[in-house]
């Protein structure tokens, strides 16, 4: 990756290059080191990280089951390393770290030209929504049709039975949804999987921050005016037309981002819904925890709102390995057929998902074609959750059900396997069910606190909506290729 002239949040320099492998290999064996000596080793040997980066991201979890006390330190000693390996380079061409960047006041030598960001605010025209309605397959279900849906996921595995007890919970106390106490900041306000355009149809008050990109502007600001909420965002000042003032970029001006935050009265919710492509997502993920250690200082009763991608690593709790292993045994693929494919395979093919006598399970549902940079810019986001609730922060994180977003389908790969992710029992969502889901879960978590359990583990478990990837017979990895198989002649 040659960005020799890029600016804000940067990779360092490894030679005479800016490595996105060598970062990431740093940051694991810096977050492994005090707790797992032996896989730091490992991880600091890999020679080729591109391809072998999910075996020491899957250690970062087994390591951290050790005690609260291990999985805390890794989390603590990866996000320290992110902000110190990370470089932040201004327009006059100087670089420091990330960590220097967060500490400066009132901030360091700018990375974007110097502007100030006023608030423009749009009011809609719509009436706020007092009850949990979901979009599901042409249908918006409340009530009865609500329950029903939600055993019907339990049942068959989709969702934790403790989601199902929260969508329950807020659907029970309508009045959870008037949010007229917080004020929500949305990173990634465009974002398929955020809760913006749910938060305003409650009629909240959404402060919203995205790329400076009209055309995104000007479908939320069309959005906005349909529903009852306000949405506040970043402008540049002027009188042009507010979609081309809109937005401001997280990787060159988050420090910008902090000050316009600052101005906002009231309890702020943080929440982060940023996502790119490639090496640019570590460097928005990157931004994006500075900007929250910085208004974490700013405003420590600041909550923070994360979602966390199904196409990890997670431990999961004996329950799921239970479920897991009784479709193993009662799979429509008979033992004739699947022991052949295995051996053909070379065992690659069919492996089944835990060993029966696991308790916590390892879940692996990393897919290699998202790659290393995804995997690290998402356990950034896992890390920061971690170390904040520990602080007493109020923290909602909720694991993601598979989605058919944009960024997904364009993989055609990943696009076929998900259209046949239902021959293992995965249910793969659309957009519009998974953020509304997603958004009743975060009322739910402001409204409850969403208190530690004392393990890291168990908390990233809780309420998660995995979409069948927790409880399906096989492990992900080795049923993909066949799903998508299945969904190209489902085509």
């Amino acid at each position: 990756m040659a960005e020799v002239d890029a600016l804000g949040v940067v990779f360092p320099f490894t030679g005479d290059r800016r490595s996105t492998t060598a970062l990431g290999r740093e940051v694991v064996v810096d977050a492994l080191r005090a707790v797992d000596p032996v896989g730091a080793r490992l991880a600091a040997a890999e020679t080729n990280w591109r391809t072998g980066y999910g075996e020491h991201f899957r250690r970062l979890v087994v390591a951290g089951l050790e005690s609260s006390e291990a999985a805390q330190t890794i989390a603590a000693h990866g996000l320290a390393s992110v902000s110190e390996r990370l470089s932040w380079a201004a327009l006059d061409g100087s670089e420091t770290t990330l960590a220097e960047a967060i500490a400066a006041r009132p901030g360091p030598a700018a990375a974007a030209p110097a502007r100030d960001l006023v608030t423009e605010t749009v009011r809609g025209d719509g009436i706020p929504e007092h009850g949990v309605t979901l979009p599901y397959r042409g249908s918006r279900l409340d009530g009865d049709s609500l329950r029903r849906q939600l055993d019907d996921w339990t049942t068959r595995g989709i969702i934790e039975p403790s989601c199902a007890e929260a969508v329950a919970t807020v659907a029970a106390n309508p009045d959870w949804l008037d949010l007229s106490d917080l004020r929500l900041a949305v990173l990634g306000a465009g974002a398929e999987m955020g809760p913006l355009r749910a938060l305003l149809r409650w009629g909240a008050d959404v402060y919203a921050v995205d790329l400076a990109r009209p055309q995104l502007w000007r479908g939320l600001l069309d959005d906005s005016k349909r529903y009852a909420g306000w949405l506040h965002l970043p402008a540049r000042p002027g009188s042009g037309r507010l979609e081309d003032r809109a937005g401001a970029d997280l990787v060159t001006e988050w420090p910008a981002v902090r000050q316009w935050l600052q101005d906002i009265e009231g309890r702020l919710v943080l929440g982060n819904y940023v996502y790119a492509d490639g090496a640019d997502n570590v460097r928005v993920a990157g931004a994006v925890d500075a900007l929250t250690a910085a208004v974490m200082t700013d405003r420590p009763d600041t909550a923070l709102a994360f979602l966390a991608t199904p196409t990890d690593v997670f431990a999961v709790p004996r329950s799921v390995v239970t479920r897991s292993v009784a479709a193993y045994d009662s799979a429509k693929l008979s033992r004739a057929l699947r022991g052949p494919m295995r051996a053909l395979s070379g065992g690659r093919l069919l492996t089944r998902n835990y060993l029966p006598s696991a308790d916590p399970g390892i879940n692996d549902s990393v897919v290699p074609q998202q790659g290393p940079n995804y995997l690290l810019a998402k356990r950034i986001q896992r890390w920061r959750a971690a170390v904040a609730r520990a602080d007493g922060t109020t923290v909602s994180f909720t694991v993601a059900p598979p989605t058919r977003t944009r960024s997904v389908v364009k993989n055609r790969a990943l696009a076929a396997a998900y259209a046949g992710a239902h021959q293992f029992g995965i249910e793969v969502f659309e957009p519009a069910t998974a953020n509304t889901l997603l958004a009743v879960l975060l009322v739910h978590d402001l409204r409850t606190g969403s208190g530690s359990s004392g393990q890291v583990w168990m908390d990233e478990a809780d309420h998660a909506a995995h979409g069948g990837l927790w409880t399906t017979a096989y492990e992900p990895r080795s049923a993909l290729g066949l799903a998508a198989l299945l969904g190209v002649a489902a085509r």
